[in-house]
């Protein structure tokens, strides 16, 4: 049978080279499409390309260009003479790319004359796959002769590389003389292929007019669409679970439009209805182009006038076009006779300039319905996708063919020249996002639910189809042997399969089975086939349903690359940001941004095995904008979370006491003035008055950002993971990792701290400022899957550092300890801020020199109690520390000035019980009154560290009362061996009093001196000494009287009883002698015997405030847990303190 044959297709292998030479064309195409990318940018091409030294040898290859003189030239060629190495290295990968064109070239002039003379009968609704393949493989061949045309370099390239090579190698390389005639033909690419064209024409003619049965009813309009409920599962709720199959007596004219129905029966152009429209418009463009002469035929001539008026941008490969209408009539300028198609051509023009925007914009409008509809459908109702999966793939196709066309049509505009105008109006929009968001959700149903899919086609394909194969199979009269055993095997292979296949997980391939009816196709195609296509329609449109079932059992990923890659935006970058921007600046479609980062991991499907080099470029690429478009919607979330906050926050300042005041305030001057004719003063709104609405439709702006943030934590919420070139992009930790760094800086932020004015928030209202931030960050939870505790713990904690972890940035606890110790304490060091121990406070005096803050508003036990909330324990051991390595620089100090004394102060300490001697040497001090002014800074510093102490321990004894009970305890009962410092360290950090400060005994452990430990011990004691002996001085000062309503002095030396107490409580332990209840025995005898010296004394400056001073040393006997007041009644008479607070309370 087979020898009745003159050409037998099963040895010429047309399926399999047609397979093969299309794969290998896009791969030619991705390697000449980067050769012009690359030569056409100046950074990247060949740097010897863009010297001035090569530039007249450049010159002379390309005029010269394809023949060589090398002796007639050698003088301009000479420079290329010394870099002859270098070009080959460089120009390799061009030159054989070249190379590679040409044997491409070679091959597909060689399948097609083959398939000339097997006359091969071509019908799209019949072998769909060879058709398919031979208008693709012509339509490539155009693309890549038409882009090897655009290259500007390529005769620099060629003839540069082939001089080169026959410089080192002697003779040129063999392939030149073959690319000279390639390149100079193809100076007017579309000439040369009418040319090549020709013995093709019936084929191609035949193969372009097999698309009447197809392209006519897929071109409709939307207003057809609308009327025909395309893509609408509920135009026919009786037959919505039928399978959904392809009417093969649709009509189109003016009255009818029948386009979908569903029933179960033979679907004659299944693979038809997905198959790009952009697709087809390129081969009728390319075809006829190529193929003019047979626009003379009506119906030739009607394809090619509805394609051309589609649009005016035709694509070549990726980001290369071309406009046909202007490229095609320049061709035809020079043909006699074509001055009518000419004028037809710029006619088509204008209309596809003016028509086809608004056309494409009201497609893209329905396409957005009827893709949401199909998603809620298949959400609810994923078990309809097996029946309806042609929808799906329909849906994806048509919407992808959109997009593709408003991309570049957007980006090449008609040149200014062909007098063309475009309503720039119908390019605009703003709902593409929507549209992106749509396709990536059906792509997500597709594959979340390819199980069912799977299960639903396998019952099909081996309940169904193979026995409807069989049966057709079995009437065929004649059919050879090689064909039948392919025959059988097909049947056999689908009617093997069963549903336990998909519930194993078993792996599916049926690549054999498409390959099988591939080879098919080509050997009932040929004009002497045995069993001809054209005879067995049935069996080939059966087929075709077969194919598309197989491939929704195990080529569901390529059928979405198939119809809905959308790698063309990786070539459009510019239009995509500009879209995204769009977006974000457009409420309405906040929703669906995500899209964006999820069209980057299509990216990578634009790359080729033939092309290595670019896998890298794209997939950066594809990394940087899923990074980019992440990063601002997380920015966007965060710009309307700080909206929020900063709305929020005004309304907890409401609830504040100082507003409450101010409102006091202005009714009791309105009760007090209200026969008196006042200024109207606008009354501030009170707090919950914007929760009264008049009616639902006024929004305020707080509605108006709740919204976006619905919108836009949808979008985050949407997909938990993005996968980009093998990247997995968690959107959600995008936002937490933004939500932290803004909550980080907000937090800074809301201190409105300013190191030159010193201005800073009162650290109450940052904690309210703070829980209010919080309250709104706990509402997150409603909207986007987060955990916001981990951001609270992963935050908040970096507060109690001096710099957070993020960018090492100051904190909260940084900025309040520089204020409180740089501000604050140097203003009470000067002596406009007193500590009053009643008032548990640091009060600001009404001195000449007015302060920018009151310091109780900043400095009372409330205030210190929300700063402890704040920063926390840690933070306040930092403010602990901070405060200790300052009173440690005063200590320093004070040796240096006891080392001055030493000799008198020696002297003092023995004769503490001869008054006369000690009046004496006690003249006889230097810098005394330095000694008073350094210890009564260590005093109030040690005042302030005790409030912060006692705050601390007021928060913490509320938010962890059993631990600070367990830490009293412990303290209490220290287990045996245990050292007490552990223990006092443990107590400090919990805010509980010691009587030896851990952190003050820590801080002096860490001084530097000189001297030995005796003689350390020795300036010690001699320090306690000097303080003792100059408290009488006390009394001379003005600033020394007490003020009993703050129960302490205004020049704070009733703060010189805690540095007392607490220094040589810290200074003793550190030497180690166990003898701190002597050496302050020792100073209450010292200072006894030193203030009683304030009785004899006559000048009346010297006893100014004798009666304040006394005072002062009750209260470092009361504050000591050393001394006691029966130790004071033996050095000093009790009467004179109990006169001496009657005398100071008495005056105040």
């Amino acid at each position: 049978m087979s020898g009745s044959r003159t050409v037998q297709p099963s040895q010429q292998k047309l399926a399999e080279r047609l397979y093969i030479l299309n794969d290998r064309g896009i791969g030619m195409l991705n390697r000449i499409y980067n050769i012009k990318k690359m030569l056409s940018n100046p950074e990247s091409k060949p740097s010897f390309l863009n010297e001035k030294s090569v530039e007249k040898a450049i010159q002379t290859v390309v005029r010269k260009f394809p023949l060589m003189d090398i002796k007639g030239n050698s003088s301009q060629l000479a420079p290329i003479q010394g870099m002859k190495t270098e070009i080959i290295k460089s120009l390799n990968l061009y030159y054989f790319t070249f190379v590679d064109i040409l044997e491409f070239k070679d091959h597909v002039s060689d399948l097609m004359t083959t398939m000339d003379a097997c006359q091969i009968h071509f019908d799209l609704t019949l072998n769909f796959d060879l058709t398919k393949g031979y208008l693709d493989l012509m339509a490539t061949y155009v693309a890549m002769m038409m882009i090897v045309s655009k290259i500007d370099d390529r005769k620099a390239v060629l003839g540069l590389f082939n001089y080169a090579h026959e410089l080192q190698h002697s003779k040129g390389d063999e392939n030149f003389p073959r690319l000279g005639t390639l390149i100079t033909d193809y100076e007017s690419p579309l000439k040369k292929m009418c040319e090549e064209f020709v013995p093709h024409t019936k084929l191609v003619t035949q193969a372009l007019l097999s698309l009447q049965k197809i392209y006519p009813r897929r071109n409709l309009h939307a207003p057809q669409w609308r009327q025909a409920q395309l893509l609408s599962l509920t135009a026919e709720p009786a037959k919505i679970m039928n399978n959904a199959t392809i009417d093969t007596k649709t009509t189109v004219d003016s009255d009818t439009i029948n386009i979908i129905s569903c029933g179960v029966h033979f679907a004659s152009k299944m693979p038809c209805e997905y198959l790009s429209l952009d697709t087809m418009d390129r081969w009728i463009i390319f075809g006829f182009m190529l193929c003019h002469q047979q626009l003379s035929h009506p119906e030739v001539l009607e394809l090619w006038k509805v394609a051309l008026h589609n649009g005016f941008v035709v694509q070549l490969f990726r980001d290369e076009v071309f406009l046909p209408h202007i490229y095609i009539a320049n061709h035809f300028d020079g043909i006699k006779g074509y001055s009518k198609r000419v004028t037809e051509l710029r006619e088509w023009l204008h209309q596809a300039a003016q028509v086809s925007p608004g056309v494409h914009r009201e497609k893209r409008k329905y396409l957005r319905m009827a893709l949401k509809e199909l998603s809620i459908f298949f959400t609810d109702q994923p078990g309809l996708l097996g029946p309806k999966a042609l929808y799906v793939f329909m849906a994806l196709s048509l919407t992808r063919d959109e997009i593709q066309w408003l991309l570049r049509h957007v980006d090449n505009p008609p040149p200014r020249k062909s007098n063309v105008k475009l309503p720039q109006d119908e390019f605009v929009d703003r709902q593409i996002p929507e549209l992106l968001f749509h396709m990536e959700e059906l792509r997500a149903l597709v594959k979340k639910y390819s199980q069912v899919m799977q299960r639903y086609y396998v019952q099909y394909l081996s309940g169904y189809d193979a026995a409807v194969l069989s049966s057709i199979i079995q009437t065929l009269s004649q059919c050879p042997e090689d064909e039948s055993i392919i025959w059988s095997g097909l049947c056999n292979r689908i009617s093997s399969l069963s549903v336990k296949q998909v519930e194993e997980n078993e792996p599916f391939d049926f690549q054999d089975v498409r390959l099988d009816w591939f080879r098919l196709q080509a050997y009932t195609s040929h004009s002497k086939a045995v069993l001809s296509i054209k005879t067995q329609q049935q069996l080939a449109k059966h087929m075709n349903t077969i194919i598309f079932h197989t491939k929704m059992v195990d080529f569901l990923d390529e059928m979405l690359k198939e119809t809905s890659d959308l790698s063309i935006y990786c070539f459009h970058t510019s239009i995509f940001e500009h879209q995204f921007k769009q977006c974000v600046e457009f409420p309405a479609q906040h929703r669906f941004s995500i899209a964006f980062p999820m069209v980057c991991g299509h990216f990578m499907n634009a790359t080729h095995d033939l092309c290595p080099e670019e896998r890298l470029t794209i997939g950066q690429t594809s990394i940087q904008y899923a990074h980019f478009f992440l990063k601002e919607m997380s920015e966007e979330v965060n710009q309307v979370i700080t909206a929020i906050c900063e709305e929020q926050c005004a309304m907890y300042d409401k609830l504040l006491p100082k507003t409450c005041a101010a409102r006091l305030a202005q009714t009791f001057n309105k009760k007090k003035k209200k026969d008196k004719p006042t200024k109207v003063i606008a009354e501030t709104s009170k707090p919950g008055t914007e929760s009264y609405r008049k009616s639902r439709q006024e929004f305020t702006r707080m509605d108006k950002l709740h919204m976006a943030l619905t919108e836009l934590c949808y979008s985050i919420n949407y997909c938990s993971q993005i996968l980009v070139w093998d990247h997995g992009f968690v959107p959600r930790e995008f936002f937490v990792q933004h939500l932290e760094a803004r909550f980080n800086k907000a937090l800074v932020g809301m201190m409105m701290y300013n190191p030159e004015t010193s201005d800073i928030a009162k650290p109450s209202e940052l904690l309210n400022s703070v829980k209010a931030v919080m309250s709104v960050l706990q509402s997150l939870e409603n909207y986007v899957h987060i955990d916001i505790s981990r951001v609270f713990n992963n935050v908040l904690p970096q507060q109690t550092q001096p710099a957070d972890s993020f960018g090492g940035d100051k904190t909260i606890t940084s900025n309040y300890t520089d204020w409180y110790l740089e501000v604050l304490m140097r203003q009470v060091t000067a002596g406009h801020i007193v500590f009053s121990p009643i008032h548990k406070a640091f009060i600001s005096l009404v001195t000449e020199e007015k302060l920018s803050f009151h310091a109780e508003e900043y400095a009372d036990l409330m205030e210190l109690r929300a700063l402890a909330e704040l920063i926390g324990p840690y933070g306040m051991r930092y403010l602990g520390e901070r405060l200790m390595w300052h009173i440690s620089s005063q200590v320093q100090e004070l040796k240096k000035l006891v080392l001055a004394n030493k000799e008198v102060l020696t002297q003092l300490r023995t004769s503490f019980d001869k008054p006369d001697v000690m009046k004496d040497l006690s003249r006889r001090l230097i810098n005394a009154d330095n000694v008073l002014q350094r210890m009564s800074i260590v005093g109030v510093l040690l005042s302030f560290r005790d409030l912060c102490q006692e705050a601390l321990n007021i928060v913490l004894e509320d938010r962890i009362p059993f631990l600070i009970s367990s830490i009293k305890d412990f303290r209490t009962h220290p287990p045996p061996g245990q050292s007490q410092m552990v223990i006092n360290d443990m107590a400090s950090a919990a805010g509980l009093p010691c009587d030896v400060d851990p952190a003050l005994c820590a801080s002096l452990r860490q001084q530097k001196t000189e001297l030995s430990a005796d003689e350390e011990y020795s300036v010690s004691c001699l320090l306690m000494v000097f303080v003792a002996e100059t408290l009488p001085r006390l009394a001379r000062s003005e600033a020394s009287v007490y003020k009993a309503k703050l129960e302490g002095h205004a020049n704070n030396c009733h703060c010189i009883a805690k540095g007392v107490n607490a220094l040589p409580a810290a200074m003793f332990t550190v030497h180690g002698r166990a003898d701190v209840d002597d050496r302050l025995k020792e100073f209450l005898a010292l200072a006894s015997s030193s203030l009683l010296r304030l009785g004899q004394e006559t000048e009346k400056e010297a006893i100014r405030n004798r009666e304040s001073v006394y005072l002062l040393l009750d209260k470092i006997v009361t504050e000591s847990p050393f001394l006691t007041m029966d130790l004071l009644e033996s050095c000093f008479p009790y009467v004179l303190l109990r006169n001496s607070f009657h005398a100071v309370y008495r005056i105040g």
